[in-house]
């Protein structure tokens, strides 16, 4: 008997989604599955950072399913006390998952710009499947039901994944391309491995993108910036940080000499007694590196830097260093283009 367990979040202060729909759909496609008997499902919803911890411990899911919003590096949306939306970071949800990593075989995470979450969570269970730009709400139920009808006739999961896949385009949205899976096989497994999704950096969705959905259906993330005040879990335990976003207006790229602002930032960051010294060092050897051939690639610098901070924003002192970093990484980000948004956040700012 494999257990699923639904997790659904709606906080107030977000788009409101159809998630009940969802829920429900998945529900239909089981009992109606050839192998019905070998599964139950369980149903958590307005589910809080409590909530996410006790139902794995009390459930001890094979397959957990979450559904609701994203909102790419910052992490996925929960709720607090209040019922308003709580963000619960990357590295947190890796953590959590890591205690789990004997019960449960997949996690499907069913809300925009989860992909960074899916890699991380990898770390620790062999399938887990995220998407890598908004979706949108109808197109999300369409990809679990194609998911849950694969399963319930004993497919594998990547199986499972490709008729997702395939049922969006049979019902011809065009998000097919949207969720991916990262996927090992464990010793005893003898299917063939399926190739591993790589991951893309994470931007903010733009104004198009978002109007892009059809009528009556919502995307399934919250853009986190401007006046937005949330929280963020950063650690295992219960200490939580308020995040608060400034908006900043960008220089023209052109006006940007990019070499000195990698310099400038290399120079603040040296400044760090971090563990990952190495690692920050390397990441920056590999922006030199690129910026050093006739015709640099931007997504290339861009994903170098990525890494670099994700290693210096874990060290004690980094805060103190933010106001000194902001005026550099605005320049930087500028050039950079709009893909590279969100390192801003790293700083407290925002476009």
């Amino acid at each position: 008997m494999k257990k699923i367990l639904i997790l659904s979040v709606n906080p107030k202060n977000t788009e409101n989604l159809r998630l009940d729909e969802e829920v429900r759909e998945i529900q239909i496609a089981l009992k109606l599955a050839t192998h019905r008997a070998g599964f139950e499902i369980v149903t958590q919803s307005a589910l809080r950072v409590d909530d996410l911890r006790r139902a794995l411990l009390e459930h001890q899911p094979t397959i957990v399913h979450f559904c609701g919003h994203g909102a790419g590096t910052h992490g996925l949306v929960l709720e607090n006390n209040s019922g308003q939306m709580q963000l619960v970071s990357t590295e947190s949800l890796a953590r959590l998952f890591k205690s789990f990593q004997e019960d449960i075989e997949c996690v499907l995470l069913n809300a925009c710009y989860s992909e960074t979450q899916a890699a991380a969570i990898h770390q620790h269970i062999d399938c887990v499947i995220g998407m890598n730009q908004p979706i949108g709400d109808k197109a999300a139920i369409k990809f679990a039901v194609g998911f849950y009808d694969g399963l319930g006739a004993g497919r594998t999961y990547e199986a499972c994944f490709e008729l997702g896949c395939a049922s969006l385009d049979l019902e011809g949205i065009a998000e097919s391309e949207t969720p991916v899976i990262k996927v090992r096989r464990r010793q005893n497994q003898t299917q063939p491995q399926a190739n591993l999704a790589q991951t893309e950096p994470i931007k903010s969705p733009t104004r198009d993108e978002m109007s892009q959905e059809p009528k009556g259906w919502q995307n399934r993330s919250v853009s986190v910036g401007g006046k937005v005040i949330g929280s963020a879990i950063t650690t295992g335990d219960n200490n939580v940080t308020s995040v608060h976003y400034q908006p900043v207006s960008l220089p023209a790229p052109e006006s940007v000499d990019m070499r000195a602002e990698i310099n400038t930032l290399r120079e603040i960051l040296v400044k760090l007694e971090s563990s990952d010294r190495r690692k920050i060092d390397n990441a920056f050897a590999d922006v030199e590196e690129e910026l050093n051939k006739p015709q640099p690639d931007k997504n290339e610098v861009g994903k170098a830097l990525d890494r670099a901070f994700d290693y210096a924003k874990k060290a004690e002192g980094f805060v103190s260093l933010t106001e000194k970093l902001k005026p550099h990484l605005t320049k930087t980000v500028a050039w950079l283009g709009e893909n590279w948004h969100n390192l801003l956040n790293i700083v407290g700012l925002t476009n």
